[in-house]
């Protein structure tokens, strides 16, 4: 059985094109997921709706907790990490994420980069290692694919664009994810949001065609593993 980790970040409520102001992203995660359960009926979902229902930003005492030597934990660090635990165990048992991320000013949303946040620990999904400073880092998390569907207001924002420079989602999304060992991350953008239309309308069955054919590529050498989310949300 697989399991998917379906994660939406947009401050748009709806889906584009079902909702009055819906979010594209949150239309084009709900397709990639359909089409993942059509081709592999008993899918196990689990939907992180970080748009909605922000994860905690870092505090002071999400700092002091995460970075205490075991000899100083103290049992109010649980209470504080608690929800780090549990968005870093969706990740574990997930076969495959499938994320979306709308371009905000340049980058990521603030609820997403709260999530980012949340699931890079040291010891939990990293490992920092002072004596070999030519390998300081070692993921933590086995590889899985990663569908990060983006969706931005403007044009040109492709790698190799004209306004490429603009654009620090999906890089940043990249570096951080793959600072805990997901490396296989799989984008697909649409672009002309706010000016629809014909451009929109045409960018948008592009990011679907590309998506159906990655689902049905991922399908075919993805391999679902064996343990169970322990928290499972309905999608």
């Amino acid at each position: 059985m697989t399991r998917i980790l379906h994660l939406d970040a947009s401050a748009r409520p709806g889906r584009a094109g079902i909702d009055p102001h819906g979010s594209v992203t949150r239309l084009l995660t709900r397709r990639v997921v359909d089409r993942w359960q059509a081709g592999r009926p008993g899918t196990h979902v689990t939907y992180r709706d970080v748009g909605a229902t922000p994860p905690a930003p870092v505090s002071g005492a999400w700092i002091a907790a995460a970075f205490a030597p075991e000899a100083d934990h103290a049992p109010w660090m649980d209470d504080v990490l608690a929800e780090s635990d549990q968005l870093i165990e969706e990740v574990r048992a997930a076969d495959v994420l499938v994320l979306g991320v709308p371009l905000y000013n340049f980058s990521m949303p603030s609820a997403f980069k709260a999530w980012i946040d949340n699931i890079i620990r040291v010891g939990r999904t990293v490992i920092v290692n002072p004596d070999t400073p030519e390998e300081p880092y070692t993921p933590l998390l086995a590889d899985r694919p990663v569908i990060l569907v983006v969706s931005r207001g403007g044009f040109g924002m492709n790698e190799g664009g004209p306004l490429a420079h603009m654009n620090h989602l999906e890089a940043s999304v990249r570096t951080a994810l793959g600072f805990i060992g997901l490396t296989s991350v799989h984008e697909v953008a649409v672009e002309y949001q706010e000016l629809g239309g014909d451009l929109l309308a045409a960018s948008l069955r592009d990011a679907e065609t590309r998506l159906d054919e990655l689902v049905m590529s991922l399908q075919s050498r993805a391999p679902a593993r064996a343990p169970a989310p322990p928290h499972s949300l309905s999608a």
